[in-house]
């Protein structure tokens, strides 16, 4: 498919102006919020009429080019088109968002389609040409680029947390997951689930490269899927990490994981025993409380974690504000970003790797009470150099 064929008709859905009720993941067990609408700070003619941010583009100290018109509320969900610079986004305000990407960084809004509540996850297909997305509303919805209409293709009893598109050798699958304690497989010629498998608990992310899908719940369990045999556990483990499971990465190859937490930790995961003397975590994403106070560390939680398509090294960022580049098999940290002005709540490498965007808006680690005026809401893109995401030589 050439990039010629992504034609976006325009806006053409309904949208749901209510946020609904959900309980945060980020706060304790017992905690809830309730958000109240807000208005966009754009309105949708602006955001469709909108011309390239090339004439008027702001920067970080590193150059890195700033979205024109991103959402008015919290960033939740970040994923590049795998055929061209297209840019999807999930946000707080009910909204997914698609933005063109161009070749000096300029950016112009293409496309928007909403849910009935918060939008927690967002993927493309395979072929590039849809986008499908998951929210509070207990729903997942697709968007079609080419006819510019939006459906729901997916039901749970509960918000759903994360959707992925998988490819098979049967076919094209959706996977979505939720707090309802369920993953659930769905072929798009069928209204219900071709299957539906039970977790221990609220599921808090999920992510796969064929054939491996990693779930993540509540309560630090793992579970551990090969797709050839979706519906049963090949194993289930808990996290080597101490505190609550904030985000799962699988490895380009399939071979295993990165997992983050709400401490500042991440764990490397092998899935097979043999090569479980690589497992290894290490400290991230922490900062000493003061500076003559260097043995006791404030701590952030890890928000996201992506993989170079290419090389195959690693981001995280944080709650602090920072972004780091990393090098499992040297265990070597790359690259780190200056810090920014607020949590980085999502990122996400393009299909080449030449760009990595990230999201600078308030991630809830520290609840509805955390939620002060002034936090900014914006979407960066940093022009990948190779130096700072290849592989180091490894330490012997």
């Amino acid at each position: 498919m050439s990039d010629s064929t992504l034609v976006f008709p325009g806006m053409n859905v309904t949208f749901g102006s209510d946020y609904c009720n959900l309980r945060a993941q980020h706060e304790s067990p017992q905690a809830s919020l309730t958000r109240k609408p807000r208005p966009f700070l754009s309105s949708i003619m602006a955001f469709f009429g909108a011309s390239s941010t090339s004439a008027n583009v702001s920067s970080t100290a590193e150059k890195d080019v700033e979205v024109s018109d991103p959402p008015p509320d919290s960033i939740s969900s970040l994923a590049f088109c795998p055929v061209a610079d297209f840019l999807a986004v999930g946000s707080w305000d009910n909204n997914v968002r698609i933005y063109e990407v161009g070749a000096n960084g300029q950016t112009q809004g293409k496309a928007m389609y909403g849910h009935q509540g918060p939008v927690l996850s967002v993927c493309w297909n395979k072929e590039g040409n849809k986008i499908i997305s998951g929210g509070g509303d207990n729903a997942a919805r697709l968007y079609d680029i080419q006819t510019g209409q939006a459906q729901q293709v997916a039901q749970h009893d509960a918000p759903v947390k994360v959707v992925k598109w998988l490819e098979t050798p049967q076919g094209s699958i959706l996977a979505t997951s939720s707090w309802d304690k369920t993953v659930k497989y769905w072929d798009m010629r069928s209204a219900n689930p071709v299957s539906t498998v039970q977790l221990p608990e609220r599921c808090y992310t999920l992510d796969v490269s064929y054939p491996l899908l990693v779930v993540g719940t509540a309560e630090r369990h793992v579970q551990i899927f090969n797709l050839t045999n979706p519906t049963t556990p090949y194993k289930t483990m808990m996290s080597p990490l101490k505190w609550q499971t904030r985000v799962i990465s699988c490895f380009p190859t399939g071979t295993g994981f990165a997992m983050g937490s709400v401490e500042g930790r991440v764990a490397i995961q092998y899935v097979d025993e043999k090569d479980s003397q690589n497992n290894f975590s290490f400290k991230c994403h922490r900062r000493d409380q003061t500076a003559t106070s260097k043995d006791q560390s404030l701590v952030f939680a890890v928000n996201d974690i992506n993989f170079h398509p290419v090389h195959g090294t690693f981001s995280t960022c944080g709650s602090d504000g920072t972004i780091n580049f990393w090098d499992k098999d040297s265990r070597t940290r790359l690259k780190t970003f200056d810090p920014c002005p607020g949590p980085v709540s999502s990122s996400a490498f393009n299909r080449t790797g030449t760009i990595f965007a990230y999201a600078v808006s308030y991630d809830w680690s520290k609840g509805h009470s955390g939620n002060t005026p002034g936090h900014p809401n914006k979407i960066m893109l940093h022009a990948v150099k190779d130096d700072e995401v290849k592989k180091r030589s490894q330490k012997r």
